[in-house]
């Protein structure tokens, strides 16, 4: 899939710069992919910090599955980039088991974490999804038993407690259909499937 991401810099591959979260992801991807017009390298170590990883001549800089174990050193990467543009492609910050729920956690937040903007964002949960297609505003999806029901727009990531609030917003109208049987789903690629064709209606 990053492979296939880095066509959409087609004109200004010189520049770029895909970035794994480790040498031995950044290796495969090497080796895989052969001669690229773009450098392929890793996010670095305690030895060899971030800092001796970018240069000049990077102009974009594409980091691929960035984790909350990374976070800090991709806190970093943004600063040195400065006005460059840094893509993080599918990542996972925000593991509460890694980054916690403490002071520090909403420090981490507050300071760097609420800064980035989701420009392409998909998450299937029990029942619902959330999607975001920049620049349109957050879509909250709500599956019922002929489809997926789009139930909220918003300006900002609803999420928790807010997320809680929309669905069960939209359940309080219905029926209580407690008494009823209700239908077997179908999994994940069933509910996915659904959802797409809701999409395109």
């Amino acid at each position: 899939m990053a492979l296939e991401f880095t066509t959409l810099f087609e004109g200004q591959q010189s520049g770029l710069k895909v970035i794994f979260p480790d040498t031995g992801a950044a290796a495969l991807a090497r080796r895989d992919w052969g001669e690229t017009p773009f450098r392929v390298t890793d996010l670095g170590s305690r030895a060899t910090g971030i800092e001796r990883k970018i240069s000049e001549a990077d102009e974009i800089f594409l980091l691929v599955c960035p984790s909350s174990v990374e976070v800090e050193t991709v806190e970093k990467l943004c600063e040195l980039a400065g006005d460059r543009p840094v893509i993080l492609l599918i990542p996972q910050l925000e593991d509460v088991s890694i980054v916690g729920i403490g002071y520090a956690a909403r420090q981490l937040r507050d300071r760097f974490i609420s800064t980035l903007e989701s420009v392409y964002y998909f998450r299937p949960l029990d029942d619902v999804v959330v999607l975001r297609s920049y620049p349109s505003p957050w879509l909250v999806f709500l599956e019922k038993e002929d489809g997926y029901e789009l139930i909220a727009e918003q300006g900002q990531k609803p999420m928790g407690e807010a997320l809680d609030i929309l669905v069960n917003n939209a359940l309080k109208g219905e029926e209580d259909d407690s008494n009823q049987p209700q239908p077997k789903k179908g999994g994940i690629f069933a509910s996915m499937q659904s959802f797409l064709k809701a999409l395109s209606q």
